[in-house]
């Protein structure tokens, strides 16, 4: 008997969203989405009884990405549930578990793994940042009701995101990440001031400096998120259209491959590992050796946030060469810190496309069980795959550099606004939610449509 096999039992009484018996219509998509999102915020204002400081200053730059609010119900946010998918997408793609994900029972063997094991990452992360003490502190006897309750919001957050998938539109992870960018990104630019000495948000900051002389470089975050926001729609269009014909009589289409074939899930995949470095390397700060190597990974995988402005100030008060050689260690491991989140995305998204049928001998055999083909060549599918094989593979690597560098500059330029990361994903997931939500007003508007999508 395997493994998963043993683990069949406790799989059958895991608790699940049951699947919607008949078509949920556009109208309850929008509601149970929209309730997903309010319970979301609820939590996030939720203060973790028992709980004597939060100090989460290591981690404050990703706790938008990770859709966490320490503290909260939600301090471990959607974590545990993108790590079990990392690691169970490593252990499939490297064959230590044997499954053949076009297999719809080996599919949903994977699925309720990854729900168990999620579940388990819960405790673990609940348990791991309440011991150490950071980012989370409990008082004295509050120790396992602070760590059920860490445990707990994350849960509730993996069960919301099955709601949505199953009733709602989008991703339940996608929906909490834009979510908590969103009300991040706007509470930072208009937050009032409420106690003296507080500067408030932005703007406030902006009309207090109007006395000594306006300071505009306090515009640049929102002007670095603009552009962002800019080049992800433009990038959004650009795609290969490869030529198909469908049918006896050959009615031409194409297959359009846009640049951002991978989406931005290599992007959130990466962060949430880099996080979870930082997260062990509290953990094994007094095991010698073992602390000692995850602290070099910890510094090499931990965001510059607000180097650029840094730099500029330097520059203006010092000098170029001066303000160089002194920001030279910071530099040094941006440097690093970027080319390890490029490679990590593009090891991801060569994954992703692997793992979820996107690859061209599964796109290939999709095309061809569709009554498609290639025009001008025999209705073979090796055919179809080798002129796939041509664009998939390349735009694989090139559409992940790209919202990986677009991610990390983004956060060296954004400071404490937000970060580039969490701007280049909100962007992303609030676009898709945009197509997919005009495509479910088509269908509902013409059902016939939705027979043809299905």
């Amino acid at each position: 008997m395997s493994l998963l096999d043993s683990l069949q039992p406790i799989f059958n009484i895991m608790p699940e969203v049951k699947p919607p018996a008949k078509e949920v219509t556009l109208q309850k998509k929008l509601m149970w989405t929209s309730l997903a999102l309010v319970l979301f915020f609820i939590m996030g204002n939720i203060t973790v009884v028992g709980l004597d400081v939060a100090r989460a200053d290591y981690l404050e730059g990703l706790q938008t990405i990770l859709a966490s609010n320490m503290g909260s119900l939600i301090s471990a946010g959607i974590g545990p549930i993108v790590l079990s998918s990392i690691i169970l997408q490593l252990l499939v793609g490297a064959n230590f578990i044997n499954l053949d994900m076009s297999n719809p029972a080996d599919k949903a063997k994977f699925q309720s793994l990854q729900k168990f094991f999620a579940i388990a990452l819960c405790f673990f992360e609940a348990i791991a940042y309440t011991i150490t003490g950071t980012p989370l502190l409990a008082k004295p006897g509050f120790l396992m009701l602070v760590i059920g309750q860490v445990a707990l919001g994350s849960i509730i957050l993996l069960y919301l995101d099955e709601l949505v998938s199953k009733y709602g539109i989008g991703s339940g992870i996608g929906l909490f990440i834009a979510g908590g960018v969103s009300g991040s990104f706007f509470w930072r630019i208009f937050r009032p001031s409420v106690e003296i000495g507080d500067p408030g948000g932005i703007i406030l900051q902006f009309v207090a400096s109007l006395g000594s002389g306006a300071n505009f470089l306090l515009f640049m975050p929102i002007a670095v998120a603009i552009a962002i926001f800019l080049i992800v729609v433009f990038v959004e269009g650009v795609h290969v259209n490869i030529p198909i014909t469908m049918g006896r009589r050959g009615m031409g289409g194409r297959f359009p491959v846009k640049l951002l074939y991978v989406s931005n899930l290599p992007v959130i995949l990466a962060v949430t590992l880099f996080a979870n470095i930082q997260l062990w390397a509290a953990v094994t700060e007094s095991i010698p050796f073992v602390g000692q190597l995850f602290a070099i990974l910890a510094w090499a995988t931990k965001s510059p946030f607000n180097l650029f402005s840094d730099i500029i100030v330097s520059i203006g008060a010092e000098g170029i060469v001066p303000a160089l050689a002194f920001k030279a260690p910071e530099i040094f491991q941006a440097s690093i810190y970027l080319g390890i989140l490029l490679a990590a995305c593009v090891v991801f998204g060569i994954f992703w496309v692997n793992m979820g049928n996107q690859g061209p001998s599964a796109v290939a055999d999709q095309l061809q069980k569709s009554g498609m083909y290639i025009p001008g060549f025999r209705r073979d599918k090796r055919i179809i795959e080798g002129i796939l094989n041509r664009y998939i593979p390349t735009i694989t690597i090139l559409g992940s550099l790209f919202v990986g560098l677009l991610a990390g500059l983004g956060n060296m330029a954004l400071g404490g606004l937000a970060s580039g990361t969490g701007i280049l994903l909100t962007v992303g997931i609030v676009y898709r939610l945009y197509e997919q939500l005009a495509k479910e007003q088509m269908m509902s508007m013409h059902p016939m449509l939705g027979k043809l999508f299905g």
